[in-house]
């Protein structure tokens, strides 16, 4: 009996690893080989053209001394610092309004999902003509509502950035919808309890609705930081990191060393340098998780 139960478990896991061998093949081949690489050409001199040629650290004081890279940075981080909050908590209101009772509410999530399959060229021209300071509909509203003239948005290097920012908004609707799943896994007797207790639906929502749904923000916020640290296609379409380098993004820096002036160690660098960057941020917000976030099997 044993020996056939031996044999069943083999059998189990011989099947399992059978079924996940096209993606263990593909994760070493495409991820893991790429990454290994990246991590060694971080540190030679390569042009593509030629041969690589070891040059230990000095593409990394080659960075650190860059002022391109601080600009790059710089302009990165200003837009995490807007962006991150922006689309966590717009996704959470407008969660919380789509989980209501509205009329075609199916209809509703649809419509403010959809812009998330939407292409990020078509994303960045549509958003390159609504904020166009002399065609554009925001400015023309602005002017025929309240006539003031608008700002020049992208072309101006003290409003390029916050344009970046409104843009992002576009997004909202992935997040939006990972709360929507974690509000609606809810039980409903937690809210039937507290309003047997006269709880309102203002306190429901801050006592119940909110610490129980903390996993899904953090989930949010984390993947929202990862992502907002990797904006890359709005700043090459748009401005293509102008007026004067202010929306000059740390990817798009990035992007112009590695396939425009073939400097793929230099880059490869770069990369890994965004990854430290990234993981700092990331274990942070894990290590301040302990302190808000709610996880019921820890109680």
């Amino acid at each position: 009996m044993r020996k056939k139960k031996s044999r069943l478990v083999q059998q189990e896991i011989k099947a399992f690893y059978l079924f996940l061998s096209p993606w263990i093949i593909g994760m070493v081949l495409f991820t893991g080989g790429p990454l290994i690489a990246s991590f060694l050409f971080s540190f030679t001199s390569y042009d593509i053209v030629k041969p690589p040629v070891w040059c230990g650290l000095s593409n990394y004081k080659e960075i650190f001394s860059d002022k391109i890279f601080i600009q790059s940075l710089k302009v990165t981080l200003k837009y995490v610092m807007g962006a991150v909050p922006l689309n966590v908590i717009g996704a959470l209101i407008l969660a919380t309004i789509l989980n209501q009772k509205v009329y075609g509410l199916s209809i509703w999530r649809t419509i403010y999902y959809l812009p998330v399959v939407t292409t990020g060229v078509a994303v960045s021209l549509l958003w390159s003509w609504v904020l166009n300071p002399e065609f554009g509909i925001v400015n023309t509203l602005l002017q025929k509502i309240f006539g003031i003239r608008g700002p020049d948005w992208f072309y101006s290097e003290r409003w390029a950035i916050p344009s970046f920012i409104l843009m992002s908004i576009w997004g909202v609707g992935g997040p939006m919808l990972i709360y929507l799943g974690g509000m609606q896994g809810i039980p409903t007797q937690l809210y039937e309890a507290a309003e047997i207790d006269g709880a309102s639906w203002w306190q429901s929502y801050i006592h119940i609705t909110l610490p129980l749904i903390t996993p899904v923000i953090f989930y949010n916020l984390v993947t929202s930081i990862i992502g907002t640290f990797q904006v890359f296609t709005p700043a090459f379409i748009i401005t293509q990191g102008g007026p004067n380098y202010a929306s000059y993004f740390y990817v798009l820096n990035l992007f112009k060393h590695a396939f425009q002036y073939y400097h793929m160690g230099y880059a490869s660098a770069l990369a890994w340098i965004l990854f430290v960057v990234v993981l700092i941020l990331t274990i942070i917000a894990f290590r301040i998780a302990n302190y808000w976030v709610y996880y019921e099997e820890k109680r």
